[in-house]
């Protein structure tokens, strides 16, 4: 049984939303400051798109071209970090939370490293 390689999503036909109309959205919801796995979430719930494939951009790829992108990762990272440090304001004698506290920081670091050497060689 030979496999079909088509990621090709056609659009159902009781979708009836124009592309134009969906960029726009994904634009407003991006605003309200969502990043683009809550975007696709809200998407499927609230609006009954089952998947961006059928505009043939990504959310991702939307963003970047209205400069909205912000990388999900290092925003939860920097989130939990925020709360953490929240946390030892009130608790300084809690050292397993000063050391992932420590990690965090570490991790949030790293990545910043690594996101501008990426962006550099793309360049």
């Amino acid at each position: 049984m030979a496999k079909t390689n088509s990621k090709q999503i056609t659009k159902p036909s009781w979708l009836k939303i124009t592309d134009k109309e969906l960029e726009a959205v994904i634009v407003k919801l991006a605003k309200q400051g969502l990043t683009s796995e809550k975007i696709g979430l809200e998407l499927r719930d609230k609006y009954g798109i089952p998947s961006t494939k059928v505009s043939k951009k990504k959310i991702g790829q939307i963003l970047k071209q209205n400069e909205l992108y912000e990388d999900a990762t290092l925003k939860n990272l920097e989130k939990k970090q925020a709360s953490l440090r929240k946390h030892l304001e009130k608790n300084k004698q809690d050292k397993t939370s000063t050391r992932a506290l420590t990690i965090i920081t570490a991790r949030i670091a790293k990545l910043k490293k690594y996101k501008k050497r990426k962006n550099a060689e793309s360049d």
